[in-house]
Order: C-alpha cells, then structure tokens, then sequence
C-alpha cells in the first residue's frame, strides 16, 4: 500500500513537467506551458519501493486547455538504463531525493499498468491513501496480459505512445487527451481493451477521456 506523504517537493511535477512536456513528440502546446494538476490515480508497487502516479495535467496557456497524460514513477535511486526516460530529480520533504520518470520505461510501472487493465490491479486515490479511485474503468479481452522478457522498449510519435504489451499486444497510450461525452467512457471499436476516467475541467466541469487503449500488435 502506498502512503501518500502531503510534504513539500522542490522542484514540483509541474515545475519538473513545465520542462520536460515541450520536449516530447506529441507535445501540441508553445514553448512555455503553463500547467495546473487536473486530476489522475496511482498504482501500488507490490514492493513498496517505487511510487506510480498517472498524473493529468492541463495546459492553460491558451484559451483551449489541453490536457496531458503523465504516467509517472518515483524512486529512490536512479533506474539504471532509464536516463533516457528521466523527466528529474526533486527533493522530497520525508524521503529526500527522489528520481522521477516517465513511467512508460519503468518495468515496475508497465507490470502494474497491463495488471490494472486486465482487472488484477486496482486503481488508487491520487491523494487518499488506501482508498480505491472507482471513476477509473478498464476492459480487456483474452488471457491475462504480462509483459514478456524481450519486449522492445515503448516509442514515442506524434499520437502518444506504444507500449509493447507481449502477446503480440500492443498499448497506445494517449498523452492528449481528447474528452467525450460518453460516461464513463467507452472503448473505440476494434480495441481489445481500453482504460478511462475523468478529471477536472473548467468551471467544475468534469471531463472524461479514454487513455489507453489495446490492439492487436
């Protein structure tokens, strides 16, 4: 069970995430983003050892207010052979210096991903310890997914990213993201799987999105 610590961290996500969004490929935004947390869920690590926050954060530099999808880990020492996906280091008010990345490339994080999308995992409040976040859905068809001991690594384009799933199995994750009216949101047709949820628009209003969805590789 992860223990949500409400301290200080210096630099903040959004100070850490302020930097490193323009530099992606399915960034939309200008060159200086201003961004607010909108909402988002966390994973536990069976180990207690890394932290794993999907954070939707929103530009609201422009009238239109993009939102993003952040999948993130937290540890306490570097990831070895993920400093490519290292978005920074912030100083932690309990647990000092901790090594933030983009989640996509932290094998802690991919396991408990394809778990929650398979129904194994359950998905947490962003800022309630011990509390399921229930406005999280999910959908998958056929065996359980589990990620295999060769799978490339996840590839960045211009639409999100492609996580390789194994199996044959490929996740797109959608780091824009694109509300609909549906509640809760439903899964394209011809997904294999998807996973959904809400979070906050302007004005409270509520905003839906589906986030990931699973295909055929």
């Amino acid at each position: 069970m992860a223990v949500i610590h409400h301290t200080t961290l210096k630099p903040t996500k959004l100070e850490l995430l302020t930097d490193w969004l323009p530099t992606r490929p399915w960034y939309v935004g200008g060159d200086a983003p201003v961004l607010e947390k909108s909402g988002g869920f966390r994973l536990d690590d069976p180990e207690g050892e890394v932290g794993i926050e999907f954070m939707v954060t929103t530009d609201t530099s422009s009238p239109e207010r993009t939102a993003y999808l952040a999948p993130l880990t937290y540890r306490g020492a570097p990831l070895e052979g993920a400093e490519h996906a290292l978005v920074g280091t912030t100083e932690h008010g309990v647990l000092g210096k901790r090594w933030v990345y983009d989640g996509c490339h932290d094998p802690v994080l991919v396991a408990e991903l394809l778990s929650l999308i398979d129904g194994r995992a359950q998905a947490m409040a962003q800022s309630v310890t011990d509390t399921p976040d229930r406005e999280v859905t999910r959908s998958c068809t056929g065996a359980p997914l589990v990620p295999g001991t060769s799978v490339p690594e996840p590839a960045d384009d211009e639409d999100g990213t492609r996580l390789p799933a194994g199996h044959g199995l490929v996740l797109r994750i959608h780091r824009v993201l694109r509300p609909v009216a549906e509640n809760p949101p439903l899964p394209p047709q011809g997904a294999l799987g998807h996973l959904a949820t809400g979070w906050q628009g302007p004005d409270d209003t509520r905003l839906r999105a589906v986030l990931m969805t699973l295909h055929s590789a």
